[in-house]
């Protein structure tokens, strides 16, 4: 018999067994379910992504991978599943449990790789990636989905409907039977992460490897989603990877935790004793993550001309169309909002997922679809601009200036850096030499080489990335700034970096934030004022430490505590 087939023989061996596995788990609590030895990854150049990565994981057992971007955390579990393109040099040993034993993994990139871990992936060792819109399949229904993972764990398709609201059941989902014929589109973020939780939990694996599951998500959909993690892996009894780049989060829910930076372990224990005593000064800065503090107010703020002042802003989408085409019913998004924001301030708003606050920056940019309905006032420098023609509100629109959530998505990725930052002025009619001065300023700005401008984006970081949408945004002079979720999907350490610049530009150049964030933490550090949406309606507002020290409303309340657990 060939290694290949000797390897392939072994794992059906050990699938076709697993049903035994599992019902020996409640007598074999802690039982070693993974041995990760010395896993190293390089590139074709041979630089080390991952540097002999060690760990042992036991059943019911938790354990947290925590990092910044790049520094080898989600490609360390890509490998055990084989996932990795074939470019990288994958080496090390993997061994996964057995009912007589431990069965070793190919982890090296061959064709016998490939054959013997079909078996493994999902069935054995279970994945829920960082972002279920790019998971999931946009085309087909949730309960298509969720039954393609039914069918791979042998299910009879006549249970599917059953199982597959059982299955939604589980992961705590409203209404189960109607979001089974909902696209993933039509979901909420925190809804399509429970959906991905629920397809991986469909083949009822021994490992499930969460890699960054609440990202995008508000901090109370963060603990939900891990809470909700915690609870699903005692139930099924099973053991869990946790990738993050936030070490405080995963606090709460690890019992071992693994800091890596740039492929190499700087740290790794048991929670507890990683938080109260550690040793490397990198793990220091991340449990710290020190935002700084905001800048601080004038005493009389009337002195300060007025950016921007709203009042009763209302913004209403169509749900329900008549016979003949009209609309019936309308969504109340934003309902009668206020509020006033002076030179050189920032106004942070927060609020969870759903809450209105995207509507809200969408409705101050005049971007929201033709569709949805908009009442009240909106002046910028003292200007209505939901009065103003099109043929003006083009000329004015560059006073007002968009940051969104994810850079690679809003930037072209067909274009240099030089071409995304300059093409205000190129719209504008700017000539050549004073565009690419400007765009050498811009830069400067942000504080990215001028070597940059001929990189695409595809070539930067995540940070990097942020950093030319804001450098896109700020050659056009703006006096206010708005600012989409900007350092969500960014890692922590970033975080800070990207928070200190926005601080150092506002100060400079005295622009006007409107800052939407769900993290808390960072509106603090940066915002002079703050309110809190929920349902489309402020439910608190004023200073930012006011609000925080001392908290009104009982969901401004429940929010702020969420946030420092």
């Amino acid at each position: 018999m060939t290694t290949e087939n000797m390897i392939t023989a072994n794992i059906t061996t050990a699938t076709k067994q697993k049903k035994r596995l599992n019902d020996n788990h409640s007598n074999a609590q802690n039982k070693l379910m993974l041995v990760v030895d010395k896993l190293s990854i390089a590139n074709t150049l041979g630089v080390p992504l991952v540097d002999k990565l060690t760990y042992e994981l036991r059943q019911g057992q938790t354990l947290a991978i925590v990092g910044e971007s790049g520094s080898g955390k989600s490609i360390a579990s890509l490998a055990l599943l084989g996932l990795l393109p074939d470019s990288l040099t994958v080496t090390g040993d993997v061994q996964l449990a057995d009912v007589t034993g431990m069965v070793t993994l190919p982890v090296a990139n061959n064709k016998a790789r490939n054959a013997a871990l079909r078996s493994i992936r999902g069935q054995r060792i279970g994945m829920v990636f960082q972002e279920p819109m790019t998971a999931l399949n946009p085309l087909h229904t949730v309960g298509k989905q969720i039954a393609e993972s039914l069918h791979l764990s042998g299910v009879a398709k006549k249970q599917w409907r059953e199982k597959s609201i059982a299955l939604l059941n589980d992961v705590n989902i409203n209404d189960p039977a109607d979001k089974l014929n909902r696209y993933p589109h039509e979901l909420s973020g925190g809804q399509r992460q429970r959906v991905m939780i629920a397809m991986a939990l469909a083949q009822q694996p021994d490992i499930l490897i969460a890699d960054e599951p609440t990202t995008a998500l508000d901090v109370t959909l963060q603990h939900e989603i891990l809470e909700l993690l915690d609870n699903l892996k005692r139930q099924h009894n099973m053991a869990m990877i946790l990738i993050s780049h936030d070490l405080n989060l995963v606090r709460r829910y690890s019992d071992d935790v693994i800091v890596m930076r740039q492929g190499h372990t700087i740290e790794q224990g048991q929670t507890a004793a990683v938080f109260s005593q550690p040793k490397a000064d990198y793990t220091r800065s991340l449990i710290k993550q020190d935002f700084g503090q905001a800048l601080s107010l004038l005493d009389d703020e009337s002195q300060l001309p007025t950016v921007l002042q709203v009042s009763n802003l209302q913004v209403q989408f169509p749900i329900e169309k008549s016979l003949f085409g009209g609309t019936k019913r309308w969504f109340d998004a934003v309902k009668n909002v206020d509020m006033m924001l002076q030179k050189g301030q920032a106004l942070g708003i927060v609020g969870e997922s759903g809450s209105g606050k995207t509507t809200i920056a969408l409705a101050l940019s005049q971007l929201l679809s033709n569709q949805a309905r908009v009442s009240g006032h909106i002046m910028v420098n003292g200007q209505d601009i939901t009065a103003l023609s099109k043929r003006d509100l083009r000329t004015f629109r560059s006073q007002i200036q968009m940051v969104f959530q994810d850079p690679f998505a809003s930037i072209n990725p067909r274009m240099t850096v030089m071409q995304i930052v300059e093409e205000g002025l190129l719209v504008q009619g700017v000539n050549k030499a004073e565009r690419q001065q400007a765009v050498m300023d811009s830069l400067a700005t942000v504080h990215l080489p001028l070597a940059f401008a001929q990189r695409y984006p595809h070539e930067l970081s995540g940070g990097q990335r942020q950093r030319v949408a804001l450098a896109r945004a700020l050659i056009m002079r703006p006096s206010l700034l708005i600012l989409d979720e900007p350092t969500s999907a960014l890692d922590s350490t970033t975080q800070v970096t990207v928070v200190s610049l926005l601080r150092e530009i506002q100060e400079k150049l005295q622009v006007s934030y409107v800052f939407i964030s769900h993290d808390l933490k960072v509106v603090r550090a940066l915002c002079q004022h703050m309110m809190v949406i929920k349902d489309g309606v402020c439910i608190e507002s004023g200073r930012s430490e006011d609000v925080f020290n001392n908290p009104k409303h009982p969901y401004a309340q429940q929010l702020l505590q969420a946030s420092v657990i």
